[in-house]
């Protein structure tokens, strides 16, 4: 049980670990939490437009991609330019005394090898993640968010991750909460 409770309390720095990209562009932050919980949407939505997925595997590889973050820290590109992280070492470290250790194991090995059809969603979900966020920050003023969505968006793999992309950046970000601009939002109600 102390392999269990050591291992929920590191799942507990993602929280805390900031995403690192966020210091060049300028505006917007987030978690690595935060990042992991809009990529389990995403990557849920993703499997809801192709029922040939499995979807259990999915969302495991969308919970877990960036669990060896705890230990290493996020590294953006930049940082990747000068600082080789050793992935393997964390994720066998953090998993070696787990009795499902093996089963996070294969999850990251699949989503890092970019084989399958699921990983390939999954990875499309960490991506469109971080295009939202984006998107939201262009919406606000941010006139370096698009060229980073552009980068974002060539490292799609699957059809349905750029159709909905393309939806994505078509739509402004807050349009879901303020698309009825009438009586509501002058007097507090819809009368």
């Amino acid at each position: 049980m102390d392999s269990i409770a050591n291992f929920l309390f590191e799942v507990g720095m993602l929280s805390r670990t900031p995403r690192s990209g966020y210091q060049f562009l300028g505006s917007g932050k987030e978690s690595v939490a935060e990042h992991i919980l809009r990529t389990v949407f995403v990557g849920y939505t993703l499997c809801k437009m192709d029922d040939s997925l499995d979807e259990l595997r999915v969302l495991k590889m969308c919970v877990l991609h960036d669990l060896p973050e705890a230990r290493t820290g996020d590294m953006n590109y930049v940082n990747k330019k000068y600082v080789d992280v050793d992935e393997t070492k964390a994720v066998k470290e953090l998993t070696d005394e787990l009795f499902f250790g093996a089963d996070i194991r294969s999850v990251i090995e699949e989503f890092n090898a970019k084989e399958t059809k699921e990983s390939l969603i999954a990875r499309d979900a960490d991506q469109i993640a971080l295009i939202l966020q984006l998107k939201e920050c262009g919406d606000l003023g941010n006139k370096y968010s698009e060229e980073w969505i552009n980068f974002a968006l060539q490292r799609l793999n699957t059809e349905n991750g750029k159709k909905l992309s393309e939806r994505i950046i078509k739509t402004d970000s807050s349009q879901w909460w303020f698309k009825e601009k009438g009586a509501w939002w002058v007097n507090g109600n819809s009368r």
